[in-house]
């Protein structure tokens, strides 16, 4: 594929600036996916080149948390794993089931997440009890947004930040730092499938890789330091905008 180096000089920064929004609160894809259909890529292949470049993005801000001390992997080691199993499985059955049944609903679903975050301000910020036991959360969040991640994708982070949130009882920052280990999970089980069907287009998702790993340290960075004053708010700023971007594609009279 000819992408000429103007092309990829935007995808560059246009990664960059995704990585950062996603470290913070998810919804990079919002920018990426369409930039690179923009650039002539087809649909399969876009969602592949946008997992490789994304895993390369989640990688760094994992990085940051963990050398941060921010985050435990051995104690996540169980989420871990049913989030690969499930993520793994969800790329599989997108190759063979119809997506839009799933989409449908998830508008829905990411209305409500800001919601919550509106009405619930407190809790969003200082967490609370734990609904759950941590077996039975690694099971059920871990398989499902997993799933969705591999089959789908938009709103995983702030799935995965609500869920942290609500079921684990953990503060917004605590959640979101967890949120970006289990999203770099999801990222590199979907994209080991994607790479054994040879969709991943290689020369634009490495550079715009280049522009994550740096766009998703900063992001980091500002978790760290401005999280609990910043978080929120993007939390519900990505959710609204991106339940308003599936309601146009999947309804477009409604907006006419």
């Amino acid at each position: 594929m000819d992408i000429s180096v103007e092309i990829l000089a935007l995808l560059f920064f246009v990664a960059g600036l995704a990585a950062f929004i996603d470290a913070i609160a998810g919804g990079g894809g919002l920018l990426t996916v369409p930039a690179l259909l923009a650039a002539g890529i087809p649909p399969t292949q876009a969602l592949a080149t946008n997992k490789l470049q994304s895993s390369f993005g989640s990688f760094s801000a994992t990085y940051y948390f963990v050398r941060n001390g921010m985050v435990n992997l051995r104690q996540m080691a169980l989420a871990i794993a049913f989030t690969f199993a499930g993520s793994a499985f969800g790329a599989e059955m997108v190759q063979r089931i119809d997506a839009s049944i799933l989409t449908s609903l998830i508008p829905i679903l990411l209305i409500a997440i800001s919601l919550y975050f509106l009405l619930a301000p407190q809790a969003s910020i200082h967490g609370g009890k734990a609904r759950i036991s941590e077996g039975a959360f690694a099971f059920s969040v871990g398989i499902g947004i997993g799933f969705y991640d591999g089959f789908f994708g938009p709103g995983t982070g702030s799935l995965f930040t609500i869920c942290f949130v609500t079921l684990a009882g953990l503060g917004i920052v605590e959640a979101t730092a967890r949120t970006k280990v289990l999203n770099f999970t999801s990222n590199i089980a979907a994209l080991l499938f994607f790479i054994l069907a040879g969709l991943p287009v290689w020369e634009v998702g490495l550079v715009m890789a280049v522009g994550g790993f740096i766009g998703a340290r900063m992001g980091a960075k500002v978790v760290v330091s401005k999280g609990r004053k910043l978080i929120r708010p993007m939390v519900v700023v990505m959710s609204m905008l991106m339940a308003l971007k599936l309601l146009w594609e999947q309804n477009p009279q409604w907006f006419q």
